[in-house]
C-alpha cells in the first residue's frame, strides 16, 4: 500500500476547505484535500437557489449561535466580508445585491466556485475526490490517514467537514467523531434555518393555506425577526421562520404577529370612530389573506360590523392576529436544514488559529465547529473566515 507525505491535509471541499486550501498553499505549503464526494463545493452550487448568497455587506457577531459567543469575531475580523468581495470583483463576477445587505451572484453559483478552484489550481492544491477515510491516528508529530488504498501522512489535519444538514449532498457526523477520537467535545446538534411543522391538528386547519406569503413578526424569547412567513402543507416556511428556527427549543411556543407595521386595536377603535360601515370580515381582509381570517376569528365575530365591536371583542381579535401563540411540532429536520446548530466545541479552539488546544496540528473549520450564522450570506463568510486564517497557520 503506497505512502503520500504532504503538509497539510484537509478533509472536505466546501467552501471552507478550499478557502483554507488556496491561503496555506500560497505560503508554499503541499496541500492535499481529500472529500468522499464526487464533486467539490457541492453546496456551493446549490446554495441561494443556484445563485450563492455568498456573504452580506454588514457581518456583525451578533448575526451568528454559538455556546461561546465571541468564538467568531477573531476570524470575522482578520478576513471581512470586504476581503472576500475584493476576490469577487477582482474576478468580475457579476453580483447584485437583495434586502438586508445579502450578496449573489447575477448569474450562477458555479462562477464562485470556479474561482476557488481556479485559485486552488493556480497555488498547486490537490483535490482528491471519492476517498473514504478509513482511520486517523497521530503518531508523534504526523497525522496518518488511512484510505482504501494508500496512506496519507501530513503535520497539520484540518477538519472542514460540515455539519449535518441536506445528507442527500453527502453530510455527515465525520467530523463530530474526528473531534471526539481526540477527546475533543461536540455540543449538542439540530437543525437550523429550517421550517416549522404543524401539529397533527393544525396541520388539517391551517394546510388550505399553502402558498399563502405575508410579512410578520415572530417572538421566542428575547428573539424577534420581522420578514416573511410562506404558509406551506407541512407548516410554516419563509425568511422569518428559518431565522427563528436556530433559536427555537422544542415544545416551546412561538408568537406571531402578523400585522407588524400595524396597532390593529387603535386601527379598529379610530375605524369606529370614522363610523366605517363595514363588516370586521371585509375590514380584515383588506389587510390580511381571507382565507387566514376564520382560522384565527370566530365567524360570529367576524361577521359584526366594525362599529358594532365591544372593546372586549377588539382586544380579543388584536390578540388572536397580533400575538398567535403557536407551539411547532417540530421541525423538518436535516433534509432541508440550510445550516446545523451546535458542533465541535469552540472552547476546546483557538479562536485566532482555529487550532485545537489540546492536539497539535489539528484545525477545525467552517460549519463543523458550533458557530451558526442567520440566512443572508453569514454561514459562507464564516466558511470563507475561519477556513482564511486557519490557511495561515497550518
Amino acid at each position: 500500500m503506497t505512502k503520500k507525505i504532504i503538509d497539510v491535509i484537509i478533509i472536505g471541499a466546501g467552501a471552507s476547505g478550499l478557502m483554507c486550501a488556496i491561503e496555506a498553499a500560497k505560503r508554499g505549503r503541499s496541500v492535499l484535500i481529500v472529500d468522499h464526494a464526487n464533486k467539490a463545493g457541492k453546496k456551493i452550487l446549490m446554495s441561494g437557489g443556484g445563485r450563492c448568497n455568498f456573504t452580506n455587506y454588514t457581518v456583525e457577531a451578533e448575526n451568528y449561535l454559538s455556546e461561546n459567543a465571541h468564538f467568531c469575531k477573531s476570524a470575522l475580523s482578520r478576513f471581512t466580508q470586504w476581503d472576500f468581495l475584493a476576490m469577487v470583483q477582482a474576478r468580475e463576477i457579476p453580483y447584485h445585491e437583495r434586502e438586508h445587505g445579502q450578496l449573489f451572484c447575477n448569474e450562477t453559483a458555479r462562477d464562485i466556485l470556479n474561482m476557488l478552484l481556479d485559485e486552488c489550481h493556480k497555488a498547486k492544491v490537490k483535490i482528491q475526490l471519492q476517498t473514504t477515510i478509513k482511520s486517523i491516528k497521530k503518531e508523534a508529530e504526523q497525522f496518518a490517514l488511512q484510505t482504501e488504498t494508500e496512506t496519507l501522512s501530513c503535520s497539520s489535519l484540518v477538519v472542514a467537514t460540515g455539519g449535518l444538514s441536506i445528507p442527500k449532498m453527502g453530510a455527515s457526523p465525520f467530523g463530530y467523531k474526528i473531534a471526539e477520537q481526540f477527546g475533543i467535545a461536540v455540543t449538542p446538534t439540530k437543525a437550523g434555518l429550517v421550517p416549522f411543522t404543524w401539529p397533527e391538528q393544525e396541520k388539517q386547519k391551517f394546510s388550505q393555506l399553502s402558498g399563502i406569503a405575508l410579512p410578520v413578526s415572530l417572538h421566542y424569547q428575547q428573539h424577534s425577526f420581522t420578514e416573511n412567513l410562506l404558509f406551506t402543507h407541512r407548516g410554516i416556511s419563509g425568511p422569518a421562520v428559518l431565522q427563528l428556527s436556530s433559536y427555537w427549543q422544542e415544545g416551546e411556543r412561538i408568537e406571531i404577529d402578523l400585522l407588524p407595521s400595524v396597532d390593529l386595536n387603535q386601527a379598529l377603535r379610530q375605524a369606529q370612530t370614522d363610523k366605517i360601515k363595514l363588516k370586521l370580515s371585509n375590514y380584515l381582509g383588506q389587510i390580511l389573506p381571507k382565507k387566514l381570517l376564520p382560522l384565527l376569528v370566530s365567524e360570529d365575530i367576524l361577521g359584526l360590523f366594525v362599529l358594532d365591536l365591544s372593546y372586549k371583542q377588539i382586544a380579543l381579535v388584536t390578540e388572536n392576529i397580533q400575538q398567535w401563540q403557536f407551539t411547532p411540532n417540530g421541525t423538518e429536520g436535516y433534509r432541508t436544514a440550510e445550516a446545523t446548530v451546535g458542533g465541535v466545541d469552540c472552547h476546546a479552539v483557538s479562536s485566532k488559529t482555529l487550532e485545537s488546544n489540546k492536539v497539535q496540528g489539528l484545525y477545525f473549520v467552517g460549519e463543523v465547529l458550533d458557530v451558526t450564522g442567520w440566512l443572508g450570506g453569514y454561514n459562507f463568510q464564516w466558511a470563507w473566515a475561519s477556513g482564511w486564517c486557519a490557511g495561515q497557520c497550518v
